[in-house]
C-alpha cells in the first residue's frame, strides 16, 4: 500500500506559517513519541530555518522511559531544547512557558532596558493528530484550541493568549508534500496523522501486526494470547478468535479484528511502544 495524503488545506497551511513565522520568537515543534522520527516535517525546514526551537515529545506516557531519554537527547540535539510529555495530563506543559522565555532571554532583556515590558510569542506546529492544540489547552487551562482525535481537525490559524505576556499560534497539523518515505508514512498512519478515510484499514493492520511482531513478538502474544508464526492470516484469525469476533460458519471477523488491532495499539492497550528507532 503507497501512502499519500496532502490536501489542499495543507499547502495553505504552509503558506500561513510562512507569513507568519517572522512574526514569532520560538518554534514549539510537537511530535508525537511514538513516532518522533516520522514526525519531522522537512517541509518545516525552510520556514523555521534560524528560529529558536523546543521539541515536544508529546504523549511521553505511551513510550518506556528509556526511549523517551533517548529521543529526548536527539531532540535537543535538532533544536534549542526539547521537553517530554503528557499533555492531557493537567497543567503539565507549564513549563514550557519557562523555557521560552529563557531563550528568549536577550530580548527581554533588551526591551527591559528601555523600560518595556515585552510579550513572548510561541508558534506551535507539527503534522496532524501530534496534539498541538492539547497543548495549547494544556498551557491556558482551558479548551481555547479546537482539538480531536484524528487527523486534520484544525484548519486555520489561532492565537491563544496564554498570560499578559506569553501567546502561542496554533497551526494546522501539516504533512509532507510528498511522502517518499513509505516507512514514516506507514508510521504516520498507524498513530493516526493520516485520514484513515484514505487508508485501506486491513492492510494497514497486517503492516502494523509486522511491525509489532519484529519489535518483540511478546506485545501481541502477550496481549492477546495467541501462538505467533510466519502466517500473519493466522495470527490474524488467531487474535479473532480470541477476542471472539467470530461470524456465521465459524468464520473469524477479519475486518472487526484489524480495526480493533490499530485502536488497541492507538489507545496505548499494547504496552509503551516507540516504532522509530
Amino acid at each position: 500500500m503507497d501512502i499519500h495524503w496532502f490536501p489542499g488545506h495543507m499547502t495553505k497551511s504552509l503558506r500561513m506559517m510562512q507569513e507568519n513565522v517572522k512574526y514569532v520568537d520560538v518554534i514549539f515543534y510537537v511530535v508525537d513519541a511514538r513516532a518522533p522520527k516520522s514526525c519531522i516535517n522537512p517541509a518545516f525546514e525552510p520556514i523555521i530555518a534560524n528560529k529558536k526551537i523546543i521539541f515536544v515529545l508529546n504523549k511521553a506516557d505511551l513510550i518506556s522511559n528509556d526511549s523517551a531519554a533517548i529521543w529526548l537527547k536527539k531532540l535537543k540535539d535538532m533544536g534549542d531544547d526539547a521537553f517530554a510529555i503528557n499533555s492531557i495530563s493537567s497543567r503539565a506543559a507549564l513549563p514550557l512557558i519557562a523555557m521560552a522565555k529563557k531563550i528568549c532571554a536577550e530580548k527581554i532583556a533588551h526591551f527591559e532596558a528601555k523600560g518595556v515590558n515585552t510579550s513572548i510569542r510561541a508558534m506551535v506546529i507539527g503534522v496532524p493528530n501530534s496534539g498541538k492544540s492539547t497543548l495549547i489547552n494544556n498551557l491556558c487551562g482551558r479548551a481555547s484550541a479546537i482539538t480531536g482525535n484524528r487527523a486534520g481537525v484544525t484548519r486555520g490559524k489561532q492565537w491563544v493568549r496564554i498570560s499578559d505576556r506569553f501567546e502561542v499560534l496554533d497551526t494546522p497539523g501539516t504533512l509532507y508534500p510528498k511522502l517518499n518515505d513509505q516507512t514514516a508514512a506507514m508510521r504516520l498512519a498507524f498513530i493516526g496523522s493520516i485520514k484513515d478515510e484514505v487508508l485501506d484499514k486491513n492492510e494497514l493492520a497486517y503492516m502494523l501486526l509486522r511491525e509489532l511482531v519484529a519489535i518483540d513478538p511478546k506485545i501481541i502474544s502477550d496481549k492477546y494470547h495467541v501462538v505467533i508464526c510466519d502466517d500473519f492470516y493466522l495470527i490474524m484469525s488467531d487474535i479473532a478468535r480470541s477476542r471472539g469476533y467470530i461470524m456465521k460458519g465459524n468464520i473469524p471477523d477479519i475486518d472487526r479484528t484489524c480495526i480493533a488491532i490499530i485502536d488497541d495499539f492507538r489507545k496505548g492497550k499494547l504496552g509503551k511502544i516507540c516504532l522509530d528507532g
